[in-house]
C-alpha cells in the first residue's frame, strides 16, 4: 500500500522533498536534521506563551525523549520551535525534563528505560531500520511507556525515496501511533476544529463549541480508526467548506472522517497523536501549548484521561469515566469456556475490558492452559490478535500465587507485558511480597491482593488483614475485593470499602441470597449484598481508578442473560450516582 498519492490540486508532502534526495534503494537513507533559526523575538514569544503550571503534580520526576531526525526529507520548519517549547514547558512547569537526542542508540533498551516517554518530533522517513531498536521502542510503549507524535509523525518509518517510496518500512509504529500517511491540501488551510470530547482532560482549553484554526492538516489512513483511538479534535465538516475549488469532489477519505488528534492504548503504554504542528506559531500559542502540555502529562504517566476507542463511547460509558470506573468481565464467569470464548461473550455482551486466568484453556486451536509457564509468543500474538479483533483489552489476571522464585516471578511479570496486563489478581506468600513489589515497580503492573475464605485466604480474608499488608508496601500493593467471599464470611462490602479506601484496585462484584457461608448469586441488586449502597459508598470516598468485575458464580454452563442484567443493574447505578452529583 502507499501511502502518498496524488489528488488534483493538492500538495502531498512527497512532491516537495527535492529531486538530489531521491536515490537508489540499497543507499543508506540521507538524515536530515532541521537547523534551530528561532528568533529572539519568536523565543520571546513562546517565553510569554508557554503554561507557567503544571495541569497536574507529577507523581515522580519525568523525562521526556524528543527525537527530531528525518529521512530523505528534509524536514519541517517547525520542528526546532516544539523542541525549544517542550523544553520550556518542561522547566517553567516542573512537570517534565526534556532531553532532545538525534542518536537511534538512544534507544538501546538501557537508554530508554531512564525515560517515562518518547516524542517523535515531527519525523519523516525511515529514520532508523535496527529491527532490535524498533523492538525496544514497541515493548517501551507496550509495557507502560508514553509515546508522542505530532503532524509529520504518521509519516515516520515510511519509505520516502526510490522504489519502494510510499511503503511502510515499520507496520506496528503505525499501530501505535495511530495513523499512517502525510496527505494535506494547503500548508495555511482554513478549517473549523470540532472538539469531540468537550469535557476530556486534554481538551479544557478549548471553546466547547469549536474554534477556527489555520495550519496544514494531515488527513491519514488506515490504522486509523475510530474502533482503535478516542479522537479529541477533527474537522468539522458542518463548518468548513471542504469542497471548494481545486478540491471539488476530493475526499481524501471514503469515510470522510478527518481525525486531527486523539488517544489510545497500545498494551499498558499511552499514545498521543495531532496533526496541529507543521507551523512555528503552533508553538506560541497559548491554548495549544496548553494542550501539549496536557498531552506530554498523559503520556509521562501523571494525567489520567481516558482512551477507550471512540466507537464504543456512550453517555454509558462517560458516567463510567467520569466516576472513575471500568466494567470488565473476569475470566472465571465463563471459566468453563475457552478464553477465546471469553473473549467473544465480552465483546456480545458490550463490554470493552476483560480478565485473564491462569486455568482457563485458551482455545482457538490452543490447547493449553493460560500460563505463562505454557504459551509460547506465538501462542501469546494469537491471543492478542484475538483481543485486537474484537476490540477488548485484557487489563487484569488472575494467578493465584505468584512464585516466590525469582526467575520465575520475572518470567510471570514479562507475561504481563506481552499482553498489556495492568494488574495482577494473586494471593502470594506474604513473604514474598518485596521481591514482587520490586518486580511490580520494574515492570509497572499492580498487584491486587485477592480474598477467598479465611481458610483458603488466611492473611487476606478480611479487609484489616489485607489492609495491614498492602500498607507496608507503595501503590503498586492493592486489593482486589471479592464481594461474594467477604459476605461468606460475614463481612459487610460497605464496611470493607470504608477500611480499604483507595488501596481497592479490583472489585469482583456479586449478591448473595442469604449472609451466609451458604450464600449464592444472584442477581445484582436483588441480594442482601447492599450492592447499589457499595457503589454510592465507592463513589463517596473517591475509590477510582477501579475495576469493576461481573463476576456471576453460578450457572456457568450459560449466564450470559443474568451477567446481562447485572450490567445494566450497573449502568442504571452508576448514572444515578453520576447525575445526583452533577
Amino acid at each position: 500500500m502507499s501511502y502518498f498519492y496524488r489528488i488534483p490540486g493538492i500538495v502531498s508532502l512527497i512532491l516537495i522533498a527535492s529531486a538530489a534526495v531521491v536515490r537508489a534503494a540499497e543507499e543508506s537513507p540521507d538524515i536530515r536534521i532541521v537547523p534551530d533559526r528561532i528568533t529572539a523575538e519568536q523565543k520571546a514569544l513562546m517565553e510569554n506563551a508557554v503554561p507557567t503550571e503544571a495541569v497536574v503534580k507529577p507523581k515522580k520526576a519525568r523525562k521526556l525523549l524528543i527525537f527530531d531526525i528525518n529521512a530523505d526529507y528534509g524536514g519541517h520548519g517547525s520542528i526546532p520551535y516544539a523542541n525549544h517549547a517542550f523544553t520550556l514547558m518542561g522547566q517553567k512547569t516542573g512537570a517534565f525534563e526534556a532531553v532532545v537526542s538525534r542518536d537511534p542508540q538512544v534507544f538501546q533498551a538501557d537508554s530508554l528505560k531512564q525515560y517515562d516517554a518518547v516524542f517523535f518530533n515531527n519525523n519523516v522517513g525511515n529514520i532508523f531500520s535496527d529491527p532490535q531498536l524498533r523492538r525496544n521502542v514497541a515493548d517501551f510503549v507496550r509495557h507502560g511507556g508514553g509515546l508522542m507524535g505530532v503532524h509529520g509523525t504518521t509519516a515516520a518509518f515510511l519509505n520516502w525515496s526510490g522504489p519502494a517510496a510510499g511503503t511502510d518500512d515499520w507496520p506496528q509504529f503505525g499501530e501505535m501511533i495511530g495513523g499512517r500517511g502525510a496527505n494535506h491540501r494547503e500548508m495555511d488551510e482554513k478549517i473549523f476544529v470540532k472538539v469531540e470530547e468537550p469535557h476530556h482532560p486534554l481538551l479544557q482549553w478549548f471553546p466547547k463549541d469549536g474554534f477556527e484554526y489555520q495550519d496544514e492538516f494531515f488527513r491519514v489512513s488506515d490504522p486509523y480508526s475510530r474502533e482503535k483511538q478516542r479522537v479529541l479534535l477533527s474537522i468539522d465538516k458542518e463548518k468548513t467548506n471542504l469542497n471548494r475549488e481545486p478540491y471539488i469532489g476530493v475526499k481524501e477519505r471514503a469515510d470522510e472522517d478527518y481525525a486531527l488528534a486523539w488517544v489510545k492504548s497500545y498494551g499498558q503504554g499511552r499514545c498521543f497523536y495531532s496533526t496541529i504542528a507543521h507551523s512555528p506559531k503552533v508553538f506560541w500559542d497559548p491554548a495549544m501549548l496548553k494542550f501539549y502540555l496536557a498531552a506530554a502529562q498523559f503520556v509521562l504517566g501523571d494525567l489520567d484521561a481516558p482512551t477507550l476507542p471512540s466507537a464504543f463511547v456512550n453517555d454509558t460509558i462517560r458516567a463510567h469515566e467520569k466516576a472513575g470506573w471500568r466494567l470488565a468481565m473476569p475470566a472465571y464467569t465463563f471459566h468453563q469456556h475457552s478464553l477465546f470464548d471469553t473473549i467473544d461473550k465480552t465483546a456480545e455482551l458490550g463490554l470493552r475490558y476483560c480478565g485473564g486466568l491462569s486455568f482457563q484453556k485458551v482455545g482457538g486451536g490452543i490447547d493449553k492452559f493460560f500460563d505463562p509457564g505454557q504459551l509460547n509468543d506465538e501462542e501469546i500474538a494469537a491471543v492478542n490478535e484475538k483481543l485486537k479483533s474484537k476490540g477488548i483489552r485484557m487489563v487484569s489476571y488472575y494467578y493465584h500465587e505468584i512464585p516466590g522464585d525469582e526467575a520465575a516471578c520475572r518470567k510471570v511479570f514479562e507475561f504481563a507485558g506481552k499482553i498489556g496486563i495492568e494488574t495482577f489478581l494473586s494471593e502470594p506468600k506474604p513473604e514474598n511480597l518485596p521481591m514482587i513489589e520490586r518486580f511490580c515497580n520494574e515492570f509497572g503492573v499492580n498487584v491486587a491482593l485477592h480474598n477467598h475464605d479465611e481458610k483458603s485466604s488466611p492473611e487476606y480474608w478480611h479487609p484489616e488483614k489485607v489492609l495491614a499488608q498492602c500498607e507496608k508496601y507503595g501503590p503498586r500493593i492493592g486489593v482486589c475485593g471479592d464481594l461474594g467471599y467477604w459476605m461468606r464470611s460475614g463481612v459487610d462490602p460497605v464496611e470493607a470499602a470504608r477500611i480499604l479506601k483507595d488501596r481497592l484496585m479490583v472489585v469482583q462484584v456479586h449478591d448473595l441470597d442469604e449472609f451466609s457461608p451458604n450464600g449464592t448469586d444472584v442477581l445484582w441488586g436483588t441480594g442482601i449484598g447492599k450492592t447499589r449502597e457499595f457503589f454510592g459508598e465507592l463513589y463517596q470516598l473517591g475509590v477510582r481508578p477501579l475495576d469493576v468485575d461481573v463476576e456471576y458464580s453460578l450457572h456457568f454452563e450459560d449466564n450470559m442473560d443474568e451477567c446481562r442484567k447485572c450490567i445494566e443493574f450497573f449502568n442504571e447505578t452508576v448514572e444515578k450516582i453520576v447525575e445526583s452529583e452533577s
